[in-house]
């Protein structure tokens, strides 16, 4: 049975004052939120609390809305956003511990601020003599796949600050261990491995229950087509916010299905099935419009290739539909002058070659050296 590291923390953390970075996700198999149980094993030694994007209860929808610092009913200690006034903990902030414990549940994707909080963090921790510890958690997604273009120094953000592929395979931990290492932080950094998971579990294969680590990622299913379907967020697409279904709905009303399938039968698609549909999105893009679209079915989560598919049909709207399909204009994630798409992607290359037409296919032929030298590198990490 899947033990998480909140659940195998041993650490007595003597005379050490603890903080500790979560939302509303980080709880044991029991449900039962991570600052309780912390607190009811550590006392006072647990002094203050961190939540990244989209506010500790994920309450926020979509990317600059902003969570104020607060103090948290059920334990009455300090809650500092880490996404508002600061995106960094300050040193005032981290006067009140001496170890930092971070337990976020990420979904497997490059474009997703958590793992940039945790890098943050690290920084923080290195420049003031802080100890960090992560408390690992799975990859929904698994921890055997990457797939992807790396993404170049021009397109740093906060969806994006290192050189890793949009799916990197990584659990929460890894992830740290390889940025702490690899991109120069140096921080004290220990890492609190999980129990009972392996590499080619999926999220329902771990029998862990989900809960839902922002407000449009409601469930594992919407994690597994995550890596492709966030690129529509740079666009006038609507990627189902909205609907009971984000991430997994995807269209617009200048979308035809017909039109849409037959330019992406050029692309071999596999593990999945494009699912006609016509949805109306009761907020975000087209609010109250009919989108024409398609659901993802996911038939084969092991031979999906969510980042391929969504290309797939990034390229198919462009193509077919010219004078509709746009871009989003700045800001998007604290970025004023940069095109967004950019920034998800992480390569301005691959958007001008998906305008010129340039199969997807051959696209990610091109990607497999740095892919294949990005999978070599991070299997120096493995805890699993």
């Amino acid at each position: 049975m899947l033990q998480v590291g909140l659940e195998t923390l041993s650490n007595s953390f003597a005379g050490k004052r603890l903080g500790y970075l979560s939302n509303q996700a980080s709880t044991a198999r029991s449900l039962i939120h991570g600052r309780l149980l912390l607190q009811e094993k550590y006392g006072e030694q647990l002094t203050c609390l961190f939540s990244p994007q989209h506010g500790f209860f994920a309450e926020k929808q979509d990317n600059m809305i902003e969570s104020d610092h607060c103090v948290d009913q059920a334990t009455g200690l300090p809650l500092f956003s880490l996404y508002g006034e600061h995106r960094r903990p300050t040193a005032e902030m981290l006067d009140r511990l001496d170890v930092l414990l971070i337990d976020l549940v990420d979904v497997g994707t490059r474009v997703y601020t958590f793992m940039y909080t945790m890098a943050y963090c690290l920084e923080a921790a290195a420049a003031l003599g802080k100890k960090v510890v992560v408390l690992d958690r799975p990859n929904p997604i698994g921890g055997e796949k990457v797939e992807g273009n790396i993404l170049q120094a021009d397109c740093t953000s906060f969806v994006g600050l290192y050189p890793i592929p949009m799916r990197h395979g990584l659990t929460f931990g890894e992830l740290a261990l390889l940025i702490n290492s690899e991109f120069g932080i140096s921080a004290d950094l220990e890492v609190v491995p999980m129990r009972g998971w392996h590499r080619s579990m999926g999220f329902r294969d771990t029998g862990f229950p989900w809960v839902a680590p922002s407000p449009n990622m409601p469930t594992p299913e919407t994690a597994l087509v995550y890596p492709g379907q966030v690129i529509w967020e740079g666009t006038n697409v609507s990627e189902g916010r909205g609907t009971t279904l984000p991430f997994e709905f995807v269209g617009a009303p200048f979308w035809h299905h017909d039109e849409m399938l037959a330019k992406l039968r050029e692309t071999e698609l596999p593990g999945c099935f494009l699912r006609p549909i016509v949805f109306q999105p009761t907020s975000g893009k087209w609010a109250g419009e009919s989108c024409c679209g398609f659901q993802i079915h996911v038939t084969d989560p092991v031979s999906f290739l969510p980042y391929r598919t969504s290309l797939a049909l990034l390229q198919a709207a462009m193509l077919l539909y010219p004078d509709d399909f746009q871009y989003k204009e700045p800001p998007y994630e604290y970025e004023f002058t940069r095109l967004p798409m950019d920034l998800i992607l992480g390569d301005t290359a691959v958007r001008r070659q998906l305008e010129n037409g340039r199969r997807v296919v051959e696209l990610e032929a091109e990607w497999q050296p740095e892919l294949q030298a990005f999978d070599m590198m991070r299997q120096k990490y493995f805890l699993y």
